[in-house]
């Protein structure tokens, strides 16, 4: 009988990365069959009995998910199920933690025996450190993409192995030699629905402080998918900006290698802004009981991943009350006018990106989880 696999993914990005993983699997043991929950990517590779769930699942902060309890707490309960029916040999976890790490927890009650596995390791050593021994006791194996993870999860007694970040692989592919227009900005308002109607407000009106002091500017707004492109749509109708701003759905890379500069939602664009070189300013803005709560919670300092990274602000972070249009605009101003401070900017970009591994994270994620299994 051949071998199965449960995948969950829950967003844009771990759609993409799941589907990265997929094809890196199918390499090495091409009969290993896929079932679960992810995006239209990973749709696609997948067998019959794969759910295409991103649109509805990716939600953000707190708030927005109590919000949708009912609809969570639905899926939950069919996706416990759907694994039961599936009776995969493993189960793979791909981001998505707020979701995932309560299904494993509660796949480990249930099958003892399970192989449970992680890949791209939740973020817990931001705002929550003590989770991570408890983690060890719910998971076979974590596959983490930042090195300084698999120190911290392996001293807790979790099984850790990094593989180095998914997106060098994913990205080096679509690295073009077009050159850098001077007059377009980025705008990258980030993946999913609530992220766009609170961020790319604040953006337009920056942009439009922009073209106040200088008139040239041009704005490519990067969407997620159709159905994001259409919303930036509707919030452009009726503004000023219309004429200067193009729309460009699925292909954020072409839009960070051709602008001079960015205004980019924390996220995982923020490391793609930094792979592509382009400076740019992270903004970010959620309800108040979301953003209450994660200051609570959080340990880092900083919220964009680059900083994180360094250890220090490399990139301004304009988040929720301080997240004011005319401060966003002086910065990228700045980026786009001085050198100086662009330049060292782009050096420190260099210099974390150094820091992710070379390309063949899913690879290496691959032969972790075949081995696992023992195929």
């Amino acid at each position: 009988m051949s071998r199965r696999l449960y995948l969950v993914a829950g967003e844009a990005s771990g759609d993409e990365h799941g589907a990265a993983l997929m094809r890196a699997l199918r390499e090495i043991a091409p009969d290993l069959g896929f079932h679960g929950r992810g995006g239209p990517q990973m749709t696609k590779i997948a067998d019959g009995s794969f759910i295409d769930w991103t649109d509805a699942a990716a939600v953000v902060g707190l708030w927005e998910v109590v919000k949708r309890y009912g609809y969570f707490r639905e899926q939950f309960q069919n996706t416990l199920g759907e694994v039961a029916t599936v009776n995969p040999d493993a189960v793979v976890l791909i981001d998505y933690p707020g979701f995932n790490l309560r299904l494993a927890r509660a796949l480990r009650k249930r099958s003892p025996a399970l192989k449970i596995i992680y890949y791209i390791s939740p973020q817990v050593w931001a705002w929550n450190r003590g989770r991570i021994r408890q983690m060890a006791g719910f998971l076979d194996l974590m596959l983490c993409i930042f090195p300084f993870e698999a120190d911290l999860y392996n001293q807790s007694g979790l099984r850790t192995i990094f593989v180095g970040h998914p997106m060098m692989e994913n990205l080096a592919a679509r690295r073009t030699d077009q050159a850098r227009q001077a007059d377009l900005v980025a705008l990258l308002p980030g993946s999913r629905l609530r992220e766009v109607r609170k961020i790319f407000p604040i953006m337009m009106e920056a942009a439009r402080k922009m073209l106040a002091q200088q008139g040239s500017f041009r704005f490519e707004v990067a969407a997620a998918s159709e159905s994001l492109a259409r919303e930036i749509e509707n919030l452009l109708v009726s503004s000023p900006l219309r004429d200067r701003v193009r729309i460009v759905t699925g292909d954020a890379a072409g839009t960070m290698q051709r602008a001079t500069a960015g205004i980019v939602a924390s996220g995982t664009a923020t490391l793609e802004a930094a792979y592509f070189r382009l400076p740019f300013a992270l903004v970010y803005k959620v309800s108040w009981p979301t953003y209450l709560a994660a200051r609570f919670l959080m340990t880092t300092k900083y919220l964009g991943m680059p900083n994180v990274l360094a250890g220090r602000q490399i990139i301004p972070e304009f988040i929720q009350h301080d997240a004011r249009p005319e401060a966003i605009s002086q910065v990228v101003l700045q980026l786009i006018n001085d050198s100086a401070v662009r330049q060292k900017m782009i050096s420190e970009f260099d210099a974390i990106i150094a820091q992710l591994g070379e390309a063949g994270a899913s690879a290496r994620a691959a032969r972790a989880i075949v081995a696992e299994l023992d195929l």
